[in-house]
């Protein structure tokens, strides 16, 4: 198959989506679509197969009517052309509504006032059934002007054997030798809507609000028409066929078996839609008057054929339905099957796995160890507040950039929002008290669970000097980032401006958030409040972000949110090290390493 054109720049929210997330979302769903597509070819188009209830009929009455089947769609159909046929195909561009390209109205109207100069030719010594025919031809297209505004473009394909000719005014005509497919160049689909952005610090940057626009349907143009001949296909269940085959099988009316029951097909010709993307698609409109197109001849399997079609049709319904955001995802997935080597994909598609694996991992451990936490000791609560803020503002930014963001981002999003809030309850108790006397009726009472030990006295010491560090650099950072965001950068609005400034921060010093943790843990000297299985799991993790993050193409934000944390795990590691765990004290867990060591009931507060 020919290459589509070069697909156009990602959008902006997909960029800053996780890699493996998008991957695994689109996967997911184009798994989905394509499963509920047989499921419904074989369920509920299969009618063929039920088998009809005998009906009992009384002795000495006359026997009950059967019904014609004539009138009813054949049950099964066999090919009309032998393989190994010679054909000849014709392919004619027009303007004409009907396709009756030879009729005086089309040669002497359409073809001589607007359809002049559009292709027309025909490949010849075509063998059906013949794997290794391929033919490819390119034509710079001047559209007409009924086209250019919003009008509709065709490509006739007739197949012609025995040396027909496709005009009905030439002797050669015979009706039983050819075959006529119409294929819309022209798709009629909404224009693709743009953000409008602006600088806020203008003098015309005013407060309006954004109209929501309504979908223009507009005529647009892919550079390449892929014509798929079957060229193997024999008996088919013409009556248990999906929608989408059957719209290419045609039948020779009236010709049937004696049974009635088996009809006649002519090839089945198959324009091959689906590896075209959205973003391959022009809007045909004065700016273009004309444009190339590469039209390309190859054989089919009748399998392919039926992947093919069930998928491309289940893909259009999935994007009709779900909105953009469902299209965006499913031509991620065929952009990566054609422009990715099939040995560097099974390789992504295996990594991938893996990455999900321990990630799910590192959450079943992070879930367990907190459950089971008693104390604080060591542990950073700003950490985990800012973990909630950092997660709350990534969620805003997939809500404000919706267009392009699928809802199991979304969910996958806020679910983290949760867990992280989660983990603050395990630490203080959070209520709701009144307020009398002040602007605000309520206010938010925070207590600890228990009275602090000494230890949790020091961590608290601690992770408030932590923070102190820290913020006498990140505070500036952001606000010189936020100054340059807001002079130098569009935006949406005001709204979108703090949104965007500070998911950009967070991409670029989001490990600002993990160094606290690592100035508790040197205070502390000591890590084993630390959950290790899941620091091991989000350690093999990062792992495979970091080969991700050479060899997929990604925003340099994204790939430096991908090595930021490698410096957090390194020192992690260092201190893991030097702050060597005593085998014969009992973890968290109740867990002893050594063995003779006591146990938890046994444990003394000397020990610990």
């Amino acid at each position: 198959m020919s290459a589509p054109a070069a697909p156009a720049a990602p959008a902006p929210a997909q960029e800053e989506q996780s890699t493996f997330r998008k991957l695994f979302g689109a996967a997911q769903q184009a798994f989905i679509i394509f499963a509920v597509t047989q499921l419904a070819s074989k369920y509920l188009f299969n009618t063929g197969n039920k088998s009809a209830v005998p009906v009992q009929t009384p002795p000495g009455s006359p026997p009950p009517q059967t019904v014609d089947p004539w009138t009813l769609p054949p049950a099964q159909a066999s090919p009309a052309w032998p393989l190994g046929q010679p054909l000849d195909m014709h392919v004619h561009f027009s303007t004409s509504p009907t396709g009756d390209v030879f009729s005086k109205q089309w040669t002497s109207g359409y073809r001589k006032d607007q359809d002049e100069g559009l292709p027309s030719f025909v490949w010849e010594n075509l063998t059906f059934g013949d794997y290794t025919e391929s033919r490819v031809v390119e034509y710079n297209i001047n559209f007409p002007p009924s086209v250019l505004k919003n009008g509709s473009l065709w490509a006739d394909i007739f197949l012609a054997k025995n040396g027909a000719s496709p005009n009905p005014q030439n002797p050669a005509f015979s009706p039983d030798d050819i075959h006529h497919v119409r294929k819309l160049l022209t798709p009629h689909i909404p224009k693709l809507k743009i953000r409008k952005e602006k600088n806020l610090l203008r003098a015309n940057a005013t407060d309006e609000p954004e109209e929501v626009e309504a979908d223009v349907i507009m005529a647009h143009w892919h550079q390449n028409l892929t014509l798929a001949l079957i060229s193997d296909a024999g008996v088919i269940p013409f009556g248990t066929l999906p929608p989408p085959l059957l719209e290419h099988v045609h039948l020779i009316p009236n010709e049937r078996d004696q049974t009635g029951t088996q009809g006649y097909y002519k090839p089945i010709v198959f324009p091959n839609e689906f590896w075209h993307l959205r973003s391959h698609y022009i809007e045909l409109n004065d700016t273009t008057p004309t444009l190339p197109i590469q039209i390309v001849f190859q054989p089919m399997s009748f399998m392919k054929f039926q992947i093919f079609a069930s998928m491309t049709h289940g893909f259009k319904e999935a994007a009709k339905n779900q909105g953009s955001g469902a299209g965006a995802e499913l031509d991620e997935v065929k952009r990566m099957l054609l422009e990715t080597n099939p040995w560097f994909l099974g390789l992504t598609g295996l990594v991938s796995l893996l990455h999900m694996l321990f990630e799910m991992l590192a959450f079943k451990s992070d879930v367990s160890h907190w459950r089971q936490k008693k104390e604080m000791v060591g542990v950073s609560l700003r950490t985990i507040i800012t973990n909630v803020f950092v997660q709350f503002i990534i969620l805003l930014y997939l809500i404000d950039n919706n267009d392009n963001t699928s809802w199991m981002i979304l969910f996958g999003s806020g679910t983290g929002v949760l867990i992280e809030a989660w983990k603050i309850t395990k630490a203080v108790d959070i209520s709701v008290v009144a307020a009398p006397g002040k602007l605000i009726p309520y206010k938010l009472d925070i207590k600890d669970k228990h009275v602090l030990s000494e230890d949790e006295k020091k961590t608290q010491e601690y992770d408030k000097l932590a923070f102190r560090y820290v913020s006498y650099v990140a505070i500036p950072l952001l606000a010189g980032y936020t100054v340059y965001s807001l002079i130098y950068e569009s935006h949406r609005g005001w709204y979108s401006f703090v949104i965007s400034t500070l998911t950009s921060f967070v991409y670029m010093f989001g490990f600002a958030q993990l160094v606290p943790q690592l100035i508790i843990n040197y205070k502390l000297k000591s890590v084993s409040h630390m959950p290790m299985k899941a620091m091991i799991y989000k350690t093999l993790s990062t792992v495979v972000d970091d080969f991700f993050a050479f060899c997929i193409k990604m925003p340099f934000l994204h790939r430096l949110a991908c090595f930021r944390d490698d410096v957090v795990f390194l020192i992690f590691l260092y201190q893991r090290w030097i702050y060597r765990i005593d085998p014969k004290r009992v973890n968290e867990y109740g867990q002893v390493l050594a063995e003779g060591a006591p146990d938890a009931a046994g444990e003394t507060k000397k020990t610990r």
